[in-house]
């Protein structure tokens, strides 16, 4: 069963996958362009938003994923591939896979962003989401879904990170920011650990 999370809410993702131990989550980003009124009527510009994972160890920025980087340095995040106009009418455009096991302790936080490469704001976007599945079992967890457009160009989504007793939460951040690239929107993101 999943969860739907509003900004700022978190869940337990052992709890949300019925009391399981969870292995691999994948987190998928999906969206559309928003309809704009043409000389011909209403259509759809293709938008290019690029999901990222950026990994810290306590405070400090240990590694990151991204599409010119699609696998993290110990292998345990993994980008599926850059989604250049989304749309695809499947659930994802793109997604990032996290072998939870095999992220190294001194990883505390995995932090989701979603940045318009091509500089275009989200009120050009419409029907984006954050969701988070449990990739063995197929089922989804938690899912954030990004309401309204604003003039931003980037949003830091929605972050896993690890509890008290070593497992794993996630927490729907929906923070809007400004940046063509995760680096852009670092001082905002750090503002979210």
């Amino acid at each position: 069963m999943s969860v739907s999370l509003s900004k700022g809410q978190s869940v337990s993702l052992d709890k949300a996958a019925g009391g399981g131990s969870l292995t691999v989550v994948r987190m998928g980003l999906g969206w559309q362009a928003a309809p704009r009124r043409g000389l011909f009527g209403m259509r759809r510009r293709e938008i290019d938003l690029d999901a990222s994972a950026v990994l810290y160890a306590g405070g400090s920025l240990a590694d990151v994923v991204f599409f010119q980087h699609l696998v993290s340095n110990d292998g345990s995040v993994r980008h599926t591939g850059d989604n250049l106009v989304g749309g695809s009418g499947g659930e994802d455009d793109e997604s990032i896979m996290v072998d939870l096991h095999r992220v190294p302790k001194k990883i505390t936080q995995i932090v989701f962003t979603v940045n318009s490469y091509n500089g275009q704001s989200f009120q050009e976007v419409q029907r984006a989401h954050c969701r988070l599945v449990d990739e063995i079992k197929g089922q989804e967890l938690a899912r954030y879904t990004l309401d309204g457009g604003g003039a931003h160009t980037g949003q830091v989504m929605a972050k896993v990170y690890r509890d008290a007793n070593d497992g794993w939460q996630m927490a729907a951040i929906g923070v809007p920011a400004q940046g063509r690239t995760f680096q852009d929107m670092l001082p905002v993101i750090e503002q979210s650990l």
